[in-house]
């Protein structure tokens, strides 16, 4: 038996199972450590979390009442289902427990707010100042602060929660305690801030969304199609979890979610093929996450970022496009060589799915289109769109006899984003606190001074690049622990303002941060998406992150680029120069895949290498000075490689 059959022999049996993802998860990722319910229990719980999100949907679209009204009546049902879901420590999983402590705390903390609620009409012409605050309203105050601090430290993790204890501390040695607890309990500026707004006004709804398409049957009509136009291609399987991957991240919205439900179909076919396990691991990973800068949807951090720059939507989704491209493109011709270098083949046409039949399932998608449609033409509010587009993939359901959404799917639909939506609103509260000591101390302006100086200092260097570094680095260390979203908001309250004051768009200076974020869910030690890939494909989870980030190398250069020249974000560019910078990009990515992937006609001895990485960040930069070197240089190193390889085989012959 040959090696290659030795590989596909063992890929059959050695693939992990949902119980291995399961472990791997509740080892390294707080969200999925939750508590088990059976029986009358269980239903109880489903009941009260069906309720809640019907009640947030019905709230944000038909609500009048006072924003903190809203706001507050949203926190506190957060917390009676958060400590519903997620315990103390994995040690307390036992089925159908939860302690008394618990209990108490949910209890305690969610009153903390519904009191709130129930008394802001009161409390509104009282509480003008933080002087007028009494014993009771701080220790009321405290209390919801440190519930919902601790339910954070169940389903976020301590990261974030490091970065929030810091702040406060230096905001008790500038404040007294009375002004700190008005601002990040009573006010706007905390708790109750712009990501949890935009939580409880629009992510909401989108990711109920997200869970009754899943339930349309949607991720395997794309992992179909995705088979029927690439599958046949060498290494098909691979070319198979970019696409499907690309396309399923865009309804999950989840780095570790899209890797897990596309995962457990691509990466055992590509292990078959004969991918290596920690790449075809890293493959879904790197795919996946790069599903939440996928426009038309993307994660629900860029409906934050629509917020805090005061743009459309859509605005943000059609910026997003180039960028996305070239992340998915990057990878694309990755798997491709590498199925080169490997010899690997397609799936057999036998063996791919019919295309006649995926046309007749291509009514699938009109819920998305639906959504893109009332979004972009601004007509409607994106909540109500987002409302419409999930009525739509009900009706849709119905054609569709293997995933028809019945009563029951929509229940557990509801249950699903009810319970999704928990990580997000507990991250983007203690991003609002972080956002809030920032505020009150006037810290910001302190660390735009201190990077200014930093930056600076070092004459022989680009400042804006030794900025654009350092936001780097805090994005991805962040990012190893906290959510997507709430490291977008840390970074938009704390880096973007710095880089915008140093000369960087603002648009490009929070996509900056929002990309950077992502690719934390790839990067070691902390990779959760590369880990998730690993369990399935039974590899090493680091092995498996180091391959997902080489294949994501395009996420780590094209934030550069666009900060220096937007033009890539196609701001303030003309149809030419777009067509231009589409294309000359793509040219780039190749030569940055060739160099990473060390392969084209034949191995790639690293001083080609290096001058293919070269010329592709030349070709990636909009100048027209450094699209004809790069071109130029390009083409040297592609010609020595195909002389080199003919070469190679007259000899062999």
């Amino acid at each position: 038996m040959s090696e290659k059959e030795k590989l596909t022999a063992e890929a059959d049996v050695d693939v992990g199972t949902a119980k291995d993802v399961e472990d791997i998860m509740r080892k390294y990722d707080r969200e999925s450590n939750t508590r088990i319910w059976e029986g009358t229990p269980a239903l109880i719980v489903r009941i009260i979390t069906v309720a809640i999100s019907v009640y947030c949907i019905c709230s944000t679209l038909f609500s009048v009442a006072a924003l903190e009204k809203r706001l507050t009546a949203f926190l506190g049902l957060i917390i009676v289902i958060g400590y519903l879901t997620y315990p103390a420590s994995k040690h307390h999983v036992r089925t159908n427990y939860i302690p008394w402590y618990d209990i108490v705390l949910m209890l305690v903390g969610s009153g903390c707010f519904f009191w709130y609620c129930f008394s802001y009409d009161g409390l509104v012409k009282i509480l003008t100042s933080a002087r007028r605050m009494t014993t009771f309203y701080v220790v009321v105050g405290i209390i919801g602060i440190l519930v919902l601090m601790e339910l954070c430290r169940r389903c976020v993790g301590l990261p974030i929660l490091c970065v929030a204890g810091v702040l406060l501390i230096y905001t008790f040695t500038q404040k007294k305690l009375v002004q700190i607890i008005y601002t990040l309990f009573f006010s706007t500026s905390g708790v109750l801030g712009t990501p949890v707004q935009v939580c409880a006004k629009y992510i909401i709804v989108f990711i109920i969304f997200g869970a009754f398409l899943e339930r349309t049957g949607i991720a395997a009509f794309f992992i179909d199609l995705a088979n029927a136009l690439v599958g046949g291609f060498a290494g098909g399987p691979a070319k198979v979890a970019v696409i499907s991957s690309a396309l399923c991240g865009m309804v999950s919205g989840s780095s570790v979610g899209n890797t897990v439900t596309t995962g457990s179909v691509t990466i055992p076919m590509m292990k078959k093929t004969g991918y290596k396990p920690e790449f075809a691991g890293a493959v879904e990973a790197a795919a996946s996450t790069g599903g939440q800068i996928m426009p038309p949807i993307m994660g629900a951090a860029a409906f934050l970022m629509a917020e805090y720059m005061g743009v459309t939507y859509a605005e943000v989704a059609l910026r997003a496009i180039l960028p996305a491209v070239l992340y998915f493109t990057g990878i694309f011709i990755a798997v491709h060589l590498e199925a080169k270098k490997l010899g690997l083949r397609g799936v057999g046409k036998d063996d791919l799915p019919k295309v006649g039949k995926l046309i007749g399932k291509i009514y699938l998608l009109l819920p998305l289109v639906v959504l893109v449609w009332l979004v972009t033409t601004n007509t409607r509010t994106m909540q109500f769109s987002a409302s419409v587009a999930i009525l739509v993939a009900i009706v849709v359901s119905l054609f569709n006899k293997e995933d028809r959404i019945t009563p029951a799917k929509i229940l557990e639909a509801l249950e699903a984003g009810g319970k999704s939506v928990i990580t997000v609103a507990v991250a983007c509260s203690m991003a609002g606190i972080i956002s809030g000591c920032i505020t009150v101390t006037g810290l910001a302006s302190k660390l735009i001074s201190a990077v200014v100086s930093v930056s600076n200092s070092v004459t022989f260097i680009d400042p804006i690049l030794i900025a654009l570094f350092l936001t780097m680095i805090c994005c991805i260390i962040l990012g190893m622990g906290v959510p997507t979203t709430a490291n977008y908001c840390i970074m938009a309250s704390t880096c973007a303002p710095i880089l915008i004051t140093m000369g960087v768009p603002k648009m490009a200076a929070h996509f900056f941060v929002f990309y950077f974020g992502i690719v934390a869910d790839i990067t070691p030690p902390v990779a959760l998406a590369a880990y998730a890939g690993s369990a399935i494909a039974k590899s090493s989870p680091m092995k498996t992150g180091i391959n997902a980030t080489k294949l994501a190398i395009a996420a780590f250069i094209v934030p550069y680029i666009f900060c220096m020249n937007p033009a890539m974000l196609l701001i303030d560019s003309t149809s030419t120069q777009i067509i231009m910078i589409i294309v000359t990009s793509l040219i780039g990515i190749f030569g940055v895949a060739a160099c990473m992937n060390g392969y084209l006609f034949r191995n790639i001895s690293w001083p080609i290498r290096i001058l293919f990485f070269a010329a592709g960040i030349l070709m990636m930069d909009p100048k027209t000075t450094t699209d004809i070197i790069g071109i130029v240089l390009m083409a040297v190193c592609v010609l020595w490689q195909k002389l080199g390889a003919k070469k190679q085989v007259a000899a062999e012959s």
